[in-house]
């Protein structure tokens, strides 16, 4: 299969701490890959790196074939790849359509200074609410939402741009186990149209039942990759997770 995204030997050191550890992993084109470990394993770090969040003290991420290392985030959104995070971000004083319109590749933030949205963007804007079932919402502050609601708003608002690469961070944390099943159904739907994904989770029925491969880390290195099935007989994944000596 063709590699939609490497991380090559990427560390990132906090003071005296190195979150991650010549961190090296690939996502295959149109696969859902997982991300997980243990809290402090290393994941989300590896994430701000490869999104651009942060700058990596050493390693690449390759992404499509081109060395995107360094890349600023809105640079690599425009390249094909998008991003959610744990703990949701969104624009409280806009409406749920006005935070849409901001994602947008099209006008963004532009358009909500001129005269009216673009027709284009709000169209898209209102499929893609539709998509998740929040239409009746376009209207409404974001700062109303409740917390489910704004996970399946930011995950509406990262397909504005029309990724290539999704990187979700704990899509399941805090949400009920219908608002769940309906964010698993959309990650199939845009899966199955082409989308790859990279996602972190800790819910691991999610993640067995989801991903087409599996990339553990502990202590900022990665341990293995494997299938779903090869992860669960793997005793260094039982060693990370439950401590066994």
């Amino acid at each position: 299969m063709t590699t939609v995204l490497e991380a090559r030997g990427l560390n990132k050191t906090f003071g005296g701490l190195q979150a991650v550890k010549d961190c090296s992993f690939t996502v295959e084109e149109g696969s859902i890959t997982a991300l997980i470990g243990p809290n402090g394993a290393g994941k989300t770090t590896a994430f701000d790196v490869i999104n651009g969040i942060i700058t990596a003290d050493g390693g690449k991420v390759i992404f499509e074939g081109r060395d995107v290392t360094g890349r600023y985030p809105h640079q690599l959104t425009r390249l094909g790849m998008s991003r959610t995070f744990q703990i949701t971000r969104d624009l409280g004083d806009m409406t749920v359509l006005e935070n849409m319109v901001v994602s947008s590749p099209l006008g963004g933030l532009r358009s909500l200074f001129g005269s009216k949205i673009l027709r284009r963007e709000r169209d898209r804007a209102m499929e893609l609410l539709d998509f998740v079932g929040i239409t009746y919402l376009a209207n409404t502050s974001a700062k109303k939402l409740s917390y489910g609601q704004k996970k399946l708003l930011e995950f509406a608002s990262v397909l504005m741009s029309e990724p290539k690469l999704i990187l979700l961070d704990e899509p399941a944390s805090g949400v009920n186990p219908a608002l769940l099943e309906r964010i698993v159904d959309r990650i199939r739907t845009l899966n199955r149209a082409g989308i790859s994904f990279l996602v972190i989770e800790h819910k691991m029925d999610m993640v067995m039942q989801l991903s087409d491969k599996v990339v553990v880390m502990a202590h900022g290195e990665v341990l293995v990759a494997g299938t779903p099935d090869e992860i669960q007989k793997d005793d260094t994944v039982l060693d990370a997770y439950l401590g066994r000596a």
